[in-house]
């Protein structure tokens, strides 16, 4: 566990948030459990990065109604984080500043898009800022958040998952998720 959060940012570090979104908390549409937990632990992270002026980014499910990744269009989820539904709003109490860079992903009707890094910008983004180490959490865990951080390393971020600012889907599928992040050399921690 880190000694202080503040401690733990370096220049040219940025907080990465996914999908903190109502569908994905408790009784959501796809309630990941205990999905709002995190958001207290969120809180201090965002504190201290806005203290010491890092960079924060903040994902959301934004599908349209209908889309691919939903279960009647064949896909694997329920419909969830309909664009403009209450469901798609971030979790209560999370506390974003205005300074926040929001990134809409979901919104293609061809595929799903579980990385905030797929077909966003961000990694162009992140280079133009001279930023190198993400610290990351959000939801699940074991879905959008392992598919971001596994983009971040395919470009060369470095990256520290904060384990208790994340949940996964399944406790099984947390457990492969975090083994396949420390393979590719993921930093584990909490604080």
């Amino acid at each position: 566990m880190l000694q202080s959060i503040g401690d733990a940012f370096r220049p040219g570090d940025a907080l990465v948030i996914v999908d903190v979104q109502n569908d994905f908390c408790p009784d959501g549409a796809l309630p990941i459990e205990q999905g709002n937990e995190i958001v207290p632990v969120l809180n201090r992270w965002i504190a201290a990065a806005v203290a010491r002026h890092v960079p924060i980014y903040v994902s959301r499910d934004w599908h349209p109604a209908g889309h691919i990744s939903f279960k009647e269009q064949g896909g694997p989820w329920p419909p969830h984080c309909i664009q403009d539904s209450q469901g798609a709003r971030f979790a209560p109490g999370l506390r974003l500043p205005e300074s926040v860079t929001k990134i809409t992903k979901g919104v293609r009707f061809d595929q799903d898009q579980n990385s905030i890094f797929d077909a966003t910008g961000l990694a162009c983004e992140l280079r133009l800022r001279g930023i190198r180490r993400l610290w990351v959490g959000g939801l699940a865990e074991d879905v959008c958040v392992l598919a971001s951080v596994l983009d971040a390393r395919r470009n060369d971020f470095e990256v520290v998952l904060i384990q208790n600012a994340t949940r996964p889907v399944t406790v099984e599928g947390g457990e492969k998720a975090r083994q396949q992040m420390h393979k590719l050399g993921v930093r584990i921690e909490t604080g």
